[in-house]
């Protein structure tokens, strides 16, 4: 059996966990809204038409901060189509996904639906079609008290009491060729400057996220972040991070390496960022908005989904809608260990997305809802992951990949809650065959118990949760956790994700 060698001290921290961490991510794109979490249709539909048993799942799955309305979607929207009497609403073509909007779902409606799952908006505004008035003009609407045209419209419009937005996209994925309104970094940098310093006329205290790479395998990754820092360093708060990964040719080593390329991402924009920071002799610290991420079927998307007739612009089809099998969420938990690990500089991430679209949620119209595999490393690292992110020693044998050279077979990450003192683990073991026993050396953190040990395997990683068998993978609790002074010993079943909490 492969042995490796863990430990843990919390006098060596990362940062603090911010709760932003487990943010996600609703786009207007297929049935994420329209049939997911609205479909006044459905036995379940509350008064305002919104899925009660997805607003359950929601809840339960520990959502912090949701991004909205996109996404490549965002580039060609008018926010002005989503408020006001649903029956005058306009349909519009969406060219980012080739669909019809009906705009029955905006704004106001999506702020409600956020307070029945306590979670927190995060908006975008369309810096692709669109620029700094539309800009200025939905935070005047979204956030003004009232006393003015656009507030007093929300007023009548049914929301007496301002949304209060903190945190606002600038755009999305503006660096990409597909994306509507795409220009060189320079012509985004300058535009994202001039959105940034407009809407802080109306509230300074706004937390501000300029567009980065859609991926770090741009030809201008880097260059990009360089250009557009220099021009937005001292308006914005953060540089967003996009990522998505999924096998190629089979290639599963490579696969479960995936946060190994996540982390030199990070690593090289936090390295930019840095350099942008002593050119300018600036005292301020950039942070990273890892707001796209998930595993993703890119190439099924190319060959099965995309919608190309000119004549055709369904409304809500579905598209995106991977299932995912026990090999998608290991690498889905390890990629949540990457966010973790850099705790002291990515302090927002958003899950792509959140329901039916690349979701750990699905929903099939008028009946049920359920958890895919990728439900389960982010409600438990949502609910575990407190206090602190600690610095790990991890000696452990190491496996060979074709994307990424040798890389460890086993990945961890820490956190400690000085308030409770109790200290969670999470564990991903890479290897496609092998068990591997992990040796925890506990002994700085005193007397200790394991609380709990729950681990997601199966025998069969293609193994998948559908609508036909929606429990058919899960947790596992473990009981081989072997303990003495100072140590605790568990062992990780081949391609594994795990949660060990101590108490």
């Amino acid at each position: 059996m492969n042995r490796a060698h863990l430990t843990i001290d919390p006098h060596f921290v990362v940062g603090p966990v911010n709760r932003r961490l487990f943010g996600s991510f609703v786009e207007h794109l297929g049935r994420c809204v329209y049939d997911g979490i609205y479909e006044p249709g459905h036995p379940s539909a509350d008064d305002e038409g919104y899925r009660t048993d997805v607003i359950e799942l929601v809840r339960e799955l520990g959502v912090s901060t949701i991004r909205y309305p996109g996404g490549n979607f965002v580039s060609g929207y008018r926010w002005e189509d989503g408020v006001g009497p649903r029956d005058q609403r306009p349909r519009r073509l969406d060219l980012a996904w080739h669909s019809t909007e009906t705009n029955q779902v905006g704004l106001d409606e999506f702020a409600s639906w956020l307070r029945k799952v306590g979670s927190e908006l995060m908006y975008a505004v369309n810096l692709g079609t669109r620029g700094v008035q539309e800009a200025l003009d939905v935070l005047e609407y979204a956030n003004i008290r009232s006393g003015t045209v656009l507030s007093d419209r929300r007023i009548a419009n049914g929301t007496p009491e301002p949304h209060d937005i903190r945190m606002w996209c600038l755009g999305n994925e503006m660096d990409g060729p597909w994306q509507l309104g795409h220009g060189t970094a320079e012509e985004y940098g300058r535009l994202a400057s001039k959105t940034a310093r407009a809407m802080r006329q109306i509230d300074p205290e706004l937390e501000l996220v300029a567009c980065g790479s859609s991926s770090a395998h741009m030809p201008t990754f880097g260059q990009w972040e360089r250009v557009v820092l220099e021009e937005t360093y001292d308006d914005v708060d953060y540089i967003s991070c996009h990522a998505y990964y999924e096998p190629k040719g089979g290639d599963y080593g490579s696969f479960l390496a995936s946060a190994v390329d996540m982390d030199r991402f990070i690593d090289s924009v936090v390295a930019t960022a840095d350099h942008v920071k002593a050119v300018r002799g600036s005292e301020k610290t950039m942070y990273i908005s890892f707001d796209e991420w998930n595993v993703w079927y890119l190439s099924r998307y190319d060959e099965v989904d995309r919608i190309t007739d000119i004549h055709d612009w369904p409304v809500a089809p579905r598209l995106l809608e991977d299932v995912y099998s026990v090999v998608d969420a290991v690498v889905f938990g390890n990629l949540l260990i990457s966010l973790i690990r850099h705790a002291d500089r990515v302090t927002s991430a958003s899950l792509a997305q959140l329901v039916n679209v690349i979701a750990p949620i699905m929903t099939e119209p008028g009946g049920p809802a359920w958890r895919q595999t990728t439900y389960y490393p982010f409600s438990v690292t949502s609910a575990l992951a407190r206090g602190e992110t600690l610095e790990l020693r991890l000696d452990c044998p190491t496996y060979r990949t074709e994307l990424y050279g040798d890389v460890p077979i086993v990945d961890a990450v820490a956190t400690h809650d000085r308030e409770t003192g109790d200290t969670a683990v999470f564990l991903v073991n890479r290897s496609l065959d092998d068990e591997v026993e992990v040796e925890i050396d506990t002994s700085i953190l005193g007397d200790v118990s394991v609380r709990s040990f729950r681990t997601l395997h199966d025998q069969d990683i293609h193994a998948a949760n559908t609508r036909d068998q929606p429990e058919r993978v899960g947790l596992t609790e473990h009981r081989t956790t072997g303990t003495s002074e100072g140590t605790v010993t568990v062992t990780l079943p081949p391609v594994s994700w795990s949660a060990l909490t101590l108490a």
